[in-house]
């Protein structure tokens, strides 16, 4: 029996040292999830702590036959979702860096001051492009490649099956390919070289991803 799987039953006998544990092992990567998510620091600690809050008033219905981090991820995800709605608010920041599928090919040992700026743009421009994703497509596509989280996690965070879930994220990648594309012709138009602007088609590499 793990160490977690220990805390998880003493937690639900009330012993609330067991789920500080928890929260220990698990707060990062929930106040990770929650910043990315709501873009603002004092809201995603806030959201975080009631994520904490609402896992520990319900783990009587937590299945230990599933993860606990996915459990956790889900409560935590879907807080975010519903405090963005209620805020009316489409914006996701993601003020720290993209991950690695996007630019692990452009990638330099040690990029010059040409490149990182470049980096940074191509940043900046990928941002801009997962805002104009609806809510549920951006929560699945931090959760697969901020995270690694499966397509049957992210498919019990979100709700719905594994085939939603991966159209989902096929429809998501497209759009940011697009978005991309249009990205680049209307900087060619504006006499920008080229070479500023990195491949759209380096996208549809997170097809073969799994």
């Amino acid at each position: 029996m793990s160490d977690e799987t220990i805390w998880i039953k003493r937690a639900r006998a009330g012993d609330q040292e067991a789920f500080a544990r928890l929260i220990e092992t698990y707060q990062t990567p929930i106040y990770n999830l929650t910043y990315r998510m709501l873009g603002d620091a004092a809201e995603a600690d806030d959201a975080a702590q009631e994520a904490f809050l609402r896992a520990y008033t319900r783990l009587s219905t937590y299945d230990s036959r599933r993860s606990f981090k996915t459990w956790l991820f889900s409560i935590a995800s879907h807080y975010c979702i519903d405090l963005l709605r209620r805020r009316r608010l489409t914006w996701l920041s993601l003020d720290e860096p993209l991950p690695s599928i996007y630019v692990a090919a452009l990638a330099e040992p040690n990029p010059g001051p040409e490149e990182q700026t470049v980096r940074g743009e191509q940043t900046a421009l990928i941002q801009r492009h997962l805002a104009r994703l609806s809510l549920e497509d951006r929560a699945a596509i931090v959760m697969r490649y901020w995270y690694d989280l499966s397509y049957e996690e992210i498919a019990e965070v979100c709700g719905g099956t594994v085939s939603a879930i991966k159209s989902r994220l096929h429809r998501a990648r497209l759009a940011l390919a697009e978005a991309l594309v249009d990205e680049r012709r209307d900087a060619s138009r504006r006499d920008v070289p080229s070479e500023r602007l990195h491949p759209p088609e380096r996208l549809y590499r997170m097809e073969a991803m799994r």
